[in-house]
């Protein structure tokens, strides 16, 4: 429970849909001993989310990581309800519904009403701007993002998002319940995708590129493993749906302010032949890029190949590379540049933690100090020229150049 003497005492919450990211939320409160209804319209869902909570607790418990009291502690934490009114006396209520603008907004307006004047209302959203999601609420100023990793109980991560009228205090308060449940936050200012979610798609983007230029998709994923990356681009859309990548892409293509934000790179016909033509969206629903065959290892679909032809036309080794770690670090730096992210400590460390960057960099900024900013800059302008203007430097990092200046 957050110390009562840091003014910010939380001490039941509130989560708004019983899913993935709702049980896992929920998880990770009552294991830190605060109090949690966890709110749905489906009472199998609930009883579901519930069943996978235990789970989780009783592999604790078996691997010793948890004892048989903080087992029953945590589960004493817990209530599951389909109804709104079990939100009273709620000091803070996390909205962890699906990726729908109007959904979300339904969820907050109900909690709303239920909750203090002091209470505040986070959404768990990736990619709808806070300010956008915080009308919904009668006090925007106490509406604050607070964006958790799947899967919730092993990501340490949790980017906390500040829209145009959250508080200090809600910031503060956000800041406290983040670090006493045991995860690790990061700071970001408000925008499509903020920060995490922006920069990792620049990765799998990356990739499906590749594939549409003809390269060997063996290669693709061999090569990410190489740079230093836990999962090939191609494997990670399947685990997180392309369906959701595709969903994902066209709510920050929805809020986002920039000219270039229609859906025709190739990327987008990549993910739009994967989900509209072939109906492959990934490995929950048995195939995506991979073949998942029962009770063996996956493996590339075959019929990759008909639909995306290797090309003759041979692309060097550190070329693929480099699009994979200048792709994430040049919007990373644009992100820099927009003031969605301030902080260079929090950038490295969104990066490892998030979406798993490279560790041996020491996080992506990291990265591009050690590489040398005019050589960074340099070799950016290279890979444009060769492969597309998402690479092309910056303005920041010119004047950063020009100044001899690092992150």
């Amino acid at each position: 429970m957050i110390d009562n003497d840091s003014n910010n005492s939380i001490n039941k919450i509130g989560v708004l849909g019983a899913g993935l990211m709702g049980h896992g939320i929920t998880h990770a409160i009552a294991t830190s001993g605060i109090e949690v209804v966890m709110i749905d319209t489906s009472l199998e869902n609930l009883e579901n989310a519930l069943s996978k909570i235990k789970t989780i607790l009783h592999n604790d418990l078996t691997k010793r990581i948890m004892s048989k009291e903080g087992f029953q502690n945590a589960l004493r934490q817990i209530t599951i309800s389909d109804d709104y009114g079990m939100l009273s006396g709620c000091d803070m209520v996390i909205e962890a519904v699906y990726e729908n603008r109007a959904l979300k907004e339904t969820v907050i307006t109900s909690a709303d009403k239920l909750l203090s004047s002091d209470g505040v209302c986070a959404s768990n959203t990736s990619t709808i701007p806070i300010s956008i999601l915080s009308k919904a609420s009668t006090r925007p100023e106490n509406f604050i993002g607070l964006h958790f990793f799947s899967p919730v109980n092993k990501m340490k991560l949790v980017e906390v998002i500040r829209g145009e009228k959250t508080s200090q205090k809600t910031l503060s308060i956000a800041l406290d319940l983040v670090k006493s449940i045991g995860k690790d936050p990061i700071v970001v200012n408000d925008g499509p995708g903020f920060f995490t979610t922006r920069v990792f798609q620049c990765y799998t983007n990356e990739g499906m590129t590749m594939l549409h230029e003809g390269v060997d998709p063996l290669f693709i994923e061999k090569l990410a493993k190489e740079a230093g990356y836990p999962v090939g681009p191609l494997a990670i859309l399947d685990e997180i749906s392309i369906n959701l990548a595709s969903h994902i892409r066209d709510q920050i293509n929805k809020y986002s302010t920039t000219e270039n934000n229609s859906s025709s790179e190739p990327h987008d016909k990549v993910i739009d032949l994967m989900v509209s033509k072939l109906e492959r969206t990934g490995r929950s629903k048995m195939g995506g890029f991979y073949e998942y065959p029962k009770n063996e290892k996956k493996y590339l679909w075959p019929e990759l190949t008909n639909y995306f032809p290797i090309s003759n036309s041979k692309i060097m080794k550190r070329d693929i590379i480099d699009r994979f770690y200048f792709s994430q670090a040049t919007e990373t730096i644009r992100c820099f540049e927009e003031k969605i992210i301030g902080s260079f400590k929090d950038a490295n460390a969104g990066s490892i933690l998030g979406w798993g960057f490279p560790k041996k960099t020491g996080g992506i900024l990291n990265f591009v100090n050690n590489y040398g900013i005019v050589k960074f800059m340099e070799r950016a302008d290279e890979l444009a020229k060769h492969y597309g203007p998402r690479f092309k430097s910056p303005r920041l990092l010119k004047k950063m150049a020009t100044n001899g200046e690092m992150f």
